[in-house]
């Protein structure tokens, strides 16, 4: 099922929005984190009062959310003069299972203007990832991806980069939730040092906007640049960029992670 067709099956009643996740959206025992994330934008817009560009938004995924009936309430924080808070609860049943804060605000003229760096990296032989039950996460058949650089999960190369092309398999200009469920696409690097299957999972993730021009964009070719910054104790932080089809930068995340191995 498409992302768009989820999204747009939302329906709101007795205070909160509700929606029916398939399982060919899971990410191991969980819906897929950036699914999470874009279903709570979707209903934090329903309560914003005014329209306003996402600047940030911050995701602590507190437990696993199965397939099937999803709930998500969100509230108005606090509307500033620049920015508007709002969060959002995703619930599994009656069971807390994610806490969302996006931050809004409208462009204001400013004197500043940096770009982040894109880097380079060694030319390598891409390849499509393809899903296969049991080994790939179930979401990957929703989502299309390209290897570009860097080791692949459970090889045994402790490699701290990886670079993905990712895009969605649907026609329409993108959209905020669009590129966020996007930007949690690429696997925790730090699995490509096990050589071995093991569990992974997300506990906080920050993604930082940088443009408020994403209407105009398509669905496909959008490159993930991920670091392993970070790890120890079975725990790591990961930092991407996301870079838009034209080479255009998109965002910034950073996620704490847990590695069972």
């Amino acid at each position: 099922m498409h992302l768009s067709t989820i999204l747009d099956s939302m329906s709101h009643d007795a205070g909160a929005w509700r929606v029916e996740v398939p399982d060919s959206w899971l990410q191991g025992r969980s819906v897929y984190g950036g699914l999470q994330a874009a279903l709570a934008i979707r209903a934090m817009r329903a309560v914003l009062p005014a329209v306003a560009p996402l600047r940030v938004l911050q995701v602590s995924f507190v437990a696993p959310v199965p397939a099937g009936p999803v709930s998500v309430r969100a509230e108005l924080l606090r509307a500033g003069r620049t920015a508007t808070h709002v969060q959002a609860r995703v619930f599994d049943g009656q069971t807390l299972a994610a806490l969302v804060v996006g931050v809004f605000g409208n462009t204001r003229p400013s004197r500043v203007g940096v770009a982040p760096e894109r880097r380079s990296y060694p030319e390598s032989e891409p390849f499509d990832i393809q899903y296969v039950k049991g080994l790939v996460p179930a979401f990957v058949q929703n989502v299309n991806m390209r290897w570009l650089h860097g080791a692949v999960p459970f090889s045994g190369a402790p490699l701290q980069r990886s670079v993905l092309r990712v895009g969605l398999p649907e026609k329409g200009p993108a959209s905020e939730e669009h590129v966020v469920a996007l930007a949690d696409a690429v696997p925790p690097v730090a699995l490509s040092f096990m050589d071995t299957y093991v569990a992974a999972s997300s506990l906080t993730w920050t993604l930082e906007m940088l443009t408020d021009s994403i209407s105009a964009l398509p669905l496909q070719g959008y490159v993930l640049d991920a670091e392993l910054v970070a790890g120890g104790h079975g725990y790591t932080s990961q930092s991407v960029s996301v870079w838009g089809p034209g080479g255009e930068p998109l965002a910034l995340s950073r996620q704490s992670m847990v590695v069972f191995g």
